[in-house]
C-alpha cells in the first residue's frame, strides 16, 4: 500500500507558526494546539534555542522528557502529553522519523482515590450555586459530564424524547451518550429560550454565526446561523476567533464555574479537596450503589477500559463491605 503524502508546512513560515499551520490543518482543537505549542517551546527553551530540532533526535527527546520526570516531578500523563506533543513536531511538522523506542526516565505513575461526596454533601454544595453555575453542576452529576463537555453542549446535543445527551470530541475525541435527567427538562428548556433570544439579537446586529468544528461549516454552510448549532452556554460577549478572525459568540469559560465550586465547598465546610470533576466520581459512584450495571456505567462515563469503572466499585466495596475492627471492640 502507498505512503499517504504528508502535509508540508510552509518552509518560509516560523518553526512556531508552521506548527500551527500543520495542527490547523489536521483540525485539532485550539485547545490542543495550544498545550501543544506550549510543550515544544518548553522543549526548544531547555536546549535554550541553541539547536533548531532538525539537528536533534532521540537523545534530546528523551533528555528533555527525562527531565521532567526527575527534576518537575510531573506526573505520566503529563510526561506522555509532552511526549506525543515532541513527536508531532518531529514527524509531522519536521517530516523527521524519530524512533518508536523512545526510553526516558518514566514518572511515576500516580493511582489517586476518587474524592466522591456523598447523596446529601452533593445536595448542599449544588444549593450554594446559581444561574449557570447551578446548571452545569447539575448536568455534571446528573449525567456525568466533563466541565468541558458540558461547557461544549450544543442546543442540538439535548434529546428530550428520550432523556439523552449526545457527547461530541470528548476526552481524546471520542463521542457517546448519556443520561439527560429529567428533573432538568425545564430548567434547560428555559436555558434554550435564553440561547435563542440571545442569538436572534447576533443575527439582527449582522452576526450570529457559531465555531464549528472541522468541515461541518463547508457541509453544513447554513448551520453556524442556526439555533440548534449554538452553543447551549453562549459567553456574556462576542469575541475574536483566533484562528479565523471572525466576531463570534463562543461558549463561557470554565473558570467560572470552578470558582464557584470552591467557594461552595467553603461555605458549607465540606473538608474535601472538591473540584467539578468531583460531580463526575459522584455520578458513577451513586449509580453503582443504586445497582446499576458496571458496563452500563462504562458506557455512560466513557471509558474505554473497564478497570477505570471499577474504581468506584472498589470503593463502594469497602465502604459497604468491610467493617473496622476498633468497632467490633467498642460496640461488643
Amino acid at each position: 500500500m502507498a505512503e499517504i503524502e504528508k502535509f508540508t508546512p510552509d518552509p518560509n513560515l516560523k518553526l512556531m507558526d508552521q506548527v500551527v499551520q500543520v495542527l490547523r490543518y489536521h483540525h485539532y482543537a485550539y485547545r490542543t494546539e495550544k498545550i501543544y505549542c506550549d510543550w515544544i517551546v518548553r522543549f526548544l527553551k531547555y536546549f535554550n534555542y541553541e539547536k533548531h530540532p532538525k539537528e536533534m533526535g532521540k537523545m534530546e527527546i528523551e533528555q528533555f522528557l527525562s527531565y521532567l520526570a526527575i527534576d518537575k516531578k510531573v506526573s505520566a500523563a503529563t510526561q506522555q502529553q509532552a511526549t506525543t506533543a515532541i513527536i508531532f513536531l518531529f514527524r509531522e511538522v519536521l517530516h523527521i522519523n524519530v524512533s518508536d523506542k523512545i526510553q526516558p526516565i518514566k514518572a511515576q505513575k500516580r493511582n489517586p482515590i476518587p474524592v466522591v461526596m456523598s447523596m446529601d454533601e452533593v445536595k448542599r454544595l449544588i444549593s450554594q450555586l446559581s444561574g449557570n453555575n447551578l446548571l452545569i453542576a447539575k448536568l455534571l452529576y446528573g449525567s456525568g459530564l466533563r466541565l468541558m463537555e458540558a461547557i461544549r453542549l450544543r442546543v442540538k446535543d439535548l434529546d428530550f424524547e428520550n432523556n439523552l445527551i449526545s457527547v461530541y470530541d470528548g476526552k481524546r475525541m471520542k463521542n457517546r451518550i448519556s443520561i439527560l435527567p429529567e428533573s432538568l427538562h425545564s430548567d434547560l428548556i428555559i436555558q434554550i429560550q435564553k440561547v435563542k433570544n440571545i442569538h436572534d439579537n447576533d443575527l439582527k446586529n449582522g452576526f450570529g454565526e457559531v465555531w464549528l468544528p472541522d468541515a461541518l461549516e463547508t457541509k453544513y454552510p447554513n448551520a453556524p446561523k442556526e439555533t440548534q448549532w449554538q452553543f447551549l452556554f453562549p459567553s456574556t460577549r462576542r469575541s475574536i476567533d483566533p484562528r479565523s478572525g471572525i466576531e463570534r459568540r463562543h461558549h463561557i469559560q470554565e473558570v467560572t464555574i470552578q470558582k464557584a465550586v470552591k467557594l461552595a465547598t467553603k461555605s458549607i465546610n465540606l473538608n474535601k479537596r472538591v473540584t467539578c470533576h468531583t460531580f463526575r466520581h459522584c455520578f458513577a459512584t451513586h449509580l453503582l450503589e443504586k445497582g446499576a450495571n458496571i458496563r452500563l456505567v462504562q458506557k455512560l462515563m466513557g471509558h474505554s477500559d473497564i478497570r477505570t469503572t471499577e474504581i468506584y466499585l472498589h470503593l463502594i466495596d469497602t465502604k459497604m463491605k468491610v467493617k473496622s475492627p476498633l468497632d467490633y471492640i467498642i460496640s461488643g
